[in-house]
Parts: structure tokens; sequence; C-alpha cells
């Protein structure tokens, strides 16, 4: 199997334009959140099966989840979160097994907000990479991009590992706090870096 790198990061850390950054790089990305999306829409087996958890309710006019809704549910209640959790995280560690399987290169990168929190995930990664800022510049960016408010914000990061848990946990950490032309360089080296990697790993199985 390939090297797998674990990219992680809070909220509002900037996970998506360092995927796309190594995305760039030709390296294959797989974003569990997308993942998640696709298998939650209608007719899919998690949209059924969310809908058998939390009720028509959760339905829009439109036929599809009212994500919205479902998201402040979860992020409120504590089991609701769990229940959600138990539906999807299974079929996105089977989706994403099945992925990483079909890579043709040396290393990929799975993009995983709760990596830490996913044992399943977690043990699929050979090197994780943490994606930091500021918790203030978080909830900022957050703010600005989708209309929570920061309320609703710090809510999401709280049902998230602590800042300092997450960086003590990294292999690696791309800092994230400036302009996003910051951002390819720090790519590019590490994307030597995990190709080294991957080259250790192919040569000493």
């Amino acid at each position: 199997m390939s090297f797998v790198v674990g990219l992680t990061g809070g909220i509002g850390s900037g996970k998506t334009a360092v995927a796309d950054a190594f995305a760039a790089l030709h390296v294959d990305v797989i974003d569990t959140d997308l993942i998640a999306h696709l298998l939650s829409a209608a007719g899919q087996p998690g949209f059924r099966a969310i809908l058998a958890a939390f009720g028509d309710s959760m339905l829009q006019s439109d036929g599809e989840l009212d994500r919205a809704a479902l998201r402040r549910i979860v992020f409120a209640d504590v089991a609701a979160r769990a229940r959600l959790e138990g539906i999807l995280h299974p079929l996105i560690a089977a989706e994403v097994a099945r992925r990483v399987e079909a890579w043709g290169d040396e290393y990929g990168v799975i993009v995983v907000p709760l990596l830490f929190e996913r044992v399943g995930l977690r043990s699929l990664a050979d090197r994780v990479l943490v994606v930091d800022c500021p918790e203030a510049e978080q909830i900022r960016r957050v703010v600005a991009r989708s209309g929570l408010s920061p309320t609703e914000v710090r809510a999401i990061m709280a049902a998230q590992i602590g800042r300092e848990q997450r960086l003590a946990a990294a292999d690696d950490v791309l800092h994230n706090a400036g302009t996003p032309d910051a951002i390819a360089p720090q790519v590019a080296a590490l994307d030597q870096r995990y190709r080294k990697l991957a080259a250790a790993k192919t040569a000493s199985t």
C-alpha cells in the first residue's frame, strides 16, 4: 500500500487550501468531508440511516438533507453527534480504504478533520500533518466564509480535540496563520520529505 499522510487541523485552519496545494503537485488526495457528503446524499446508505435515526424533519423540500439543521443538532447534543458518527464513520472508513488501494503514486493524503478522534482512520496514516493557526483566526475565517456566529464556531471547536493536543500528536506541522501564498513553499518541502519516506517504506517491505 502507498505511504499515507493524514492531514488534519481545526475548523478554519486551512486544510482545504493545503490539500489543494498537494493536489497541484499531482498527489492523490482524499477528502473525508466530501465522502461524507456523497454518502449522505439522497438515496445513499448514509442518507437512509440518518433519516431513520433523526426523522423526516431533517428533509428539505428538494428531498435532500437539511445539513444546517443536522449540524445544529449534533453540535448541541453529544449523544446525537455520537449517533451520527456511528452511522457515517464505518461507511467513510470503508470508502477511504477502497480509494487508498487504488492510488498509483508513492504516497497520498487523506484529509480528516477528526483524525485523532477517528481511531480507524488514524490507523491508516503513516504520518500525521497538522495544519495550525491561532484559534482567534480560526473563528474569524469560519464566520467570514460560512455566516455562522462565533458561538456556533466555538461549539464546533469544542467537539474537536484542543489545539495543544493536536500539535503534540503531530508528526509535521504546517503553519497557516499568514497569507495563502505561504502554503505552497511549505507543501513543496513536505512533498519532498514524504516522497523520501515513501521510498524508504517501499524499500523495507
